[in-house]
């Protein structure tokens, strides 16, 4: 019996030493402080770019022509909508001809807000070729039309390029690219670039290729300038349709 008595006594003993042994406070780390607590994931959200087309307008909207690019988007301006559109070739009562086989070409660009359900047009563009007896170009150039938001400032940029010209002979025509970011207007102005001939070691030569940028888009952060240039030197060369 005594015996029995010491092993349950040394089994308290041990139980207690356990017990205050393990049972000391947890020495907890101070919480880490994070100097930014913002994500790295950009403030601003991914430009969403959806194609549309006349079915999917709100009933105000007119345009002329017929439409090359009809797109909506959502930017900290609201609710955009841009419009491209092309006459193509064809006589307009808008203007006067001096011979009976001249024709004419416009291009347009329009650009909407939409809010509570009104339409607002906040910015248009329009260019023409009038009363031209040979051979006449007024459109966008193909694969250019972009919407971009390069500065990530959260409004979308969208880029216009066409070109115009009436001509009977091989030469270079007029070229543009027209920007909009918001109400601001960037333009690019000068002629595309067009071979010409080559000489007797068939070297070509070229005329054309140059332009000028307004002062708004030398004064544009780089992102805009090289996007530009960019832009003009893919479409730079003149590329002749059968």
């Amino acid at each position: 019996m005594p015996e029995k008595i010491q092993i349950k006594n040394t089994a308290i003993l041990l139980f207690l030493i356990l017990m205050f042994t393990g049972c000391k406070p947890e020495k907890k780390e101070a919480p880490e402080v994070l100097e930014n607590t913002e994500s790295n994931v950009s403030k601003n959200e991914a430009l969403v770019v959806n194609k549309i087309d006349s079915t999917q307008f709100p009933k105000t909207i007119k345009y002329e022509g017929f439409i090359k690019n009809a797109v909506r988007w959502k930017d900290k301006l609201g609710d955009n909508i841009v419009i491209t559109t092309e006459t193509g070739i064809y006589t307009s009562k808008k203007f006067k001809h001096e011979a009976e086989d001249s024709s004419d070409a416009e291009l347009f660009a329009y650009h909407y807000i939409i809010s509570n359900n009104e339409v607002k047009q906040t910015w248009k563009v329009y260019d023409y070729i009038s009363d031209c007896p040979v051979d006449i170009v007024a459109s966008f150039v193909k694969n250019t039309f972009k919407v971009t938001d390069l500065d990530n400032n959260g409004i979308a940029e969208v880029w216009l390029m066409y070109k115009t010209v009436c001509h009977g002979d091989v030469s270079p025509s007029n070229m543009k690219i027209i920007m909009y970011e918001g109400n601001n207007k960037y333009a690019m102005r000068g002629e595309n670039k067009v071979q010409v001939g080559s000489d007797e070691n068939d070297k070509k030569s070229f005329i054309g290729g140059k332009f000028k940028m307004d002062e708004n888009f030398k004064k544009a952060p780089k992102t805009f300038k090289d996007y530009a240039e960019n832009l003009w030197n893919d479409n730079l060369m003149e590329t002749w349709e059968n």
